[in-house]
């Protein structure tokens, strides 16, 4: 049983509840079919639930375990408790009105994660990124914002940085392309502050920076910017997060893992160590003071 409920969202707890009724219907002998027919459902409507694609309702869930053998009545509670949580929305559904609704898997996801692997090419890391920075980004391409609502979107990402400083911290390793650090995003002082930021991020344990340089010329990661998360709990598999425009993909087959985990790997060798990192920030910095 996961115990770190308290910092998952709502999407990484039905993976992990999904986990756990998979594991005791095939214990039991028990087909998806015979499941669906036990909770006024369908073959398909069981398959999501094991995956943690679909919301999952106490009864259903009460009735499976029966069905399934499931008679103690601690481990009973404990499963209901966390399908309880798993029903409840994350502390960013305040900000649904300014979210993107395919990005609240993310967020549920960031926060259960225990290491963050990233490489960016156009921005600083979200979870690296100063409020005046952020604002800078919101407006990109948007036009006229209501300040009110570039604030909420400042709040939010913000408030998603706490997943750095909390007593269970994720670690976060970054490879961050020198045009990020170059392109003055929200004019030279919001960049020189950004700069100050990640030099001071650079030094902090969990958080592990390279700058992948001009010099280097062409390298691995031709395909753009990703994200590799990865779950203390057995339940959640390591996910590849890639975000569009206007949406997002979410891949976990081990084949699509194995080649995005390599290139990663491949761009950590390339770039500078992270020890060299703060002296390329700060000759960075330089340029943008002189």
């Amino acid at each position: 049983m996961t115990e770190s409920g308290a910092q998952s969202g709502p999407t990484a707890l039905r993976i992990i509840l999904g986990g756990h009724l998979r594991r005791m219907r095939v214990a039991a002998g028990i087909s998806r079919s015979d499941a669906g027919w036990e909770i006024r459902s369908s073959e398909s409507k069981v398959s999501r639930m094991e995956l943690g694609r679909v919301g999952l309702k106490e009864r259903d869930v009460r009735d499976l375990l029966t069905l399934y053998g499931v008679d103690d009545e601690e481990e009973r509670e404990r499963l209901l408790a966390l399908t309880r949580e798993a029903n409840n929305p994350g502390w960013w559904h305040r900000y649904g009105d300014v979210l993107p609704s395919w990005f609240h898997s993310y967020l549920d996801l960031e926060a259960a994660a225990q290491l963050i692997r990233v490489y960016e090419l156009q921005f600083v890391p979200g979870l690296l990124q100063t409020p005046d920075y952020i604002r800078a980004v919101i407006q990109l391409g948007r036009g006229l914002i209501p300040a009110e609502e570039v604030e909420r979107r400042v709040a939010l990402r913000t408030g998603r940085q706490s997943v750095l400083t909390r007593p269970d911290p994720v670690r976060i390793w970054a490879v961050v392309d020198e045009a990020v650090l170059r392109r003055p995003i929200g004019g030279v002082k919001a960049m020189v502050q950004q700069l100050d930021h990640l030099i001071d991020a650079s030094q902090y344990p969990n958080v592990t920076l390279q700058v992948m340089p001009f010099n280097v010329g062409g390298h691995a990661a031709t395909g753009g910017a990703y994200s590799i998360l990865r779950f203390p709990e057995q339940d959640l598999p390591d996910m590849v997060y890639i975000e569009h425009l206007s949406s997002a993909l979410y891949l976990d087959k081990l084949e699509d893992l194995d080649q995005y985990t390599a290139t990663m790997e491949a761009l950590c060798v390339a770039a500078p160590p992270p020890n060299r990192t703060r002296d390329i920030l700060t000759n960075i910095k330089k340029d943008f003071e002189s």
